[in-house]
This record gives structure tokens, sequence and C-alpha cells, in this order.
């Protein structure tokens, strides 16, 4: 079910902005612990993923780093051949997006020989806040956003999540995620969906 919110809640990097949640965040289920997950090998990373444009100064200020780190140039991180390709999107923070690459079987930022994206691994190593340098569509996962919408990413509506229906809601799995990235209002709103109340912003709101 679709549920509008009480008023717009705009994202820190300025978009997107939602306005409507799908309660379904808080009754879809799936494994969350990822660093004790022992069969999926990281599955949700098979398709790359897409990069805000705020983010990409970020990660070149740190580039000649995680080239070392991952012992992957940075000509193969982003999509195009020659530069990176980007796509106007007012719906990501710096108005256009890009992707990162897939190589093999998964993003070329997923580990070989580890668990997990090694721009996170990278940054916690680092003393970085891997918000900085690790798209915002990753950290949100597996929640994402479309035209105001907050709803369960894709590979929960198709089922193709190895690890669904096993463990914690999608929001309690992502709900700091969330925090981070809209504030502690839309969490407290959010909260009062899952639990079944209206929030006092929405029960003052006319009818």
């Amino acid at each position: 079910m679709i549920r509008s919110l009480s008023r717009p809640y705009v994202c820190r990097g300025g978009a997107p902005v939602v306005d409507r949640v799908d309660t379904a965040i808080f009754v879809r289920t799936y494994f969350m612990d990822c660093m004790k997950c022992s069969y999926c090998h990281d599955s949700c990373c098979q398709y790359g993923a897409d990069v805000e444009g705020d983010v990409m100064p970020r990660v070149m200020a740190h580039a000649a780093a995680i080239e070392e780190y991952t012992g992957v140039p940075r000509d193969r991180w982003f999509r195009g051949a020659t530069e990176v390709e980007w796509t106007a999107d007012g719906e990501f923070p710096g108005g256009r997006q890009t992707r990162t690459r897939v190589e093999g079987d998964a993003c070329v930022f997923r580990s070989r020989t580890a668990r997990g994206c090694m721009l996170h691994s990278f940054a916690l190593e680092r003393g970085v806040d891997y918000h900085e340098i690790k798209p915002m569509v990753c950290s949100l996962f597996p929640v994402t956003f479309d035209y105001g919408l907050l709803h369960p990413s894709n590979e929960i509506e198709d089922r193709s999540l190895q690890c669904i229906d096993d463990g914690p809601s999608l929001y309690k799995g992502v709900r700091s995620e969330i925090e981070f990235y809209f504030g502690p209002d839309l969490v407290a709103e959010l909260d009062a969906l899952e639990d079944g109340r209206e929030s006092p912003a929405l029960r003052a709101m006319p009818t």
C-alpha cells in the first residue's frame, strides 16, 4: 500500500525528495547481515550500481589510494570507454548519475578475495565515512526511491534477491541509512507507520 507522508523529505544532497512510502518496506524481509551470510556471494552486486553525481569528486580525491587498495585502475571504475558517461537525472544528488562497471560477474568494486564492497571496506580501514565514496543506492539497498516514492528495490519485487524472506524488515535493515540521508523526522514518521500509529503530523493534516 502506498501512503502519503506528512510532508516532502529532501535528501541531504538536495535530491531525491520523497513524499510517499510503499508500506511493503515494513513487511518484506531479508537476511541483512551480509558479513555473516555464507550463501549469496554478494549476488546483489552483480549488476553494478548507479552513482550520484556529487560522489564522484570525493571518490576521485582518493583515486590513487583506491587504485592501490582494489587493484583496479580508475579508467575501469565507471561507465564510459574513454571518460565517465553521465545521464542527467534530477533524482540524484548533483543532478546526474553514472554507473559502476560490471566485470566478469559483478560490480568492479565487489571484492573477489573477501566479502562485500571494496569502497566500503577501504573507507572503514582509512577512517573515512563510507557515505562519502559509496553510492547512495548501495547504502539504501534493498530500499530505493523513484519519483518521490520510497519502496522495495526491484530485486525484492521480482524475488531475485537470494536472502529474501529471512530476517528483519527492509526498513529495519536500512533504518539508519534512511536517517543519514533523509533525517530523523522521516525516520520518526516511518517508525509510526511501521508501528501502526499515525504520526502527529499526519493526524494534523486536513482530510
